[in-house]
């Protein structure tokens, strides 16, 4: 049974930031679904309206805002518009960041200054600056509650992307600051750590380089890679009362990719080649 199945969020006001594409527009029209009226922002104002107008079509209400979220005064209006349009706040998704610095992120040396504060900007500023204005009306309604996107980046370390693994790094530690400070007074905040998601934007990356696909599903402990509809699931179950017992978790949703020694899709392709069994050696030199 999926979660949508179980969830009602009839009532319930939400906001998503980035919401235009990938995980955001699967959590926004996840959303609808069980019944929350959801407001989509992103800097691309004509992909929010996109979002809205499916919502709108299968019976759902939605609100599109064009918000750079890097611009603190441009989230500030964006929470404010939300209460005046729909009268009350109770799920806030900060999802938004700024991927196209990407490629200028991807060595410590040759990161300048501007898009190194641009991505904190972008991706980490905006969580605490949506958070902010938020809470108040969370606070007012007697609870809420806020899902961060983070990422498996923020949790592992790696040769590239500086600046958007520490910017996810402090949306983590934020994250629990935020359940502490609040989760007494009802508003739970808890983070989601995608891995590799096939978003538009990766499914073109994949295409063009094939290995990297192969490299992924040797490491995912799922058949498959994960598919944006797959992490909008956990954040609306994390938005809804199903949920109501869980505060400043961290959940990777990565297919546990995490979750196993770094060595283990080569020992697997190295003891294939064995025979008869194929199978590592009992001994544990495996994975000495």
């Amino acid at each position: 049974m999926g979660v949508l199945n179980v969830v009602d969020l009839s009532g319930r006001v939400a906001i998503v930031t980035g919401g235009a594409s990938g995980i955001g527009r699967s959590t926004a029209r996840q959303l609808a679904c069980v019944g929350a009226a959801v407001a989509i922002a992103d800097i691309n104002g004509e992909g929010a309206e996109e979002v809205v107008r499916g919502i709108r079509s299968a019976g759902g209400d939605a609100l599109a805002i064009t918000t750079d979220v890097a611009q603190p005064p441009q989230v500030e209006s964006m929470v404010e518009r939300v209460v005046s349009h729909f009268g009350a706040l109770h799920i806030l998704c900060n999802n938004a960041a700024d991927l196209s610095l990407l490629e200028r992120d991807r060595d410590l040396l040759q990161t300048d200054i501007e898009t190194w504060n641009r991505t904190w900007e972008a991706d980490l500023r905006s969580v605490m600056v949506a958070s902010k204005h938020a809470l108040p009306h969370m606070l007012a309604a007697g609870g809420g509650a806020i899902v961060n996107v983070s990422s498996v980046d923020g949790a592992s370390g790696d040769n590239t992307r500086f600046a958007y693994a520490t910017a996810k790094a402090g949306i983590n530690v934020l994250t629990q600051c935020m359940a502490v400070a609040y989760g007494k007074s009802g508003v739970r905040c808890n983070a989601i750590l995608p891995g590799l998601v096939l978003s538009p934007a990766a499914t073109d990356t994949l295409e063009a380089h094939p290995a990297i696909r192969e490299i992924f599903l040797d490491n995912v402990l799922t058949p498959h890679l994960g598919t944006p509809e797959e992490i909008a699931s956990v954040i609306v179950f994390l938005a809804s009362d199903a949920a109501s017992y869980v505060n400043g978790q961290l959940i990777r949703v990565d297919g546990g990719l995490l979750s196993h020694v770094p060595h283990l899709a080569q020992h697997e392709k190295y003891f294939a080649t064995l025979a008869p069994s194929g199978k590592a050696p009992s001994d544990g030199a495996a994975n000495a």
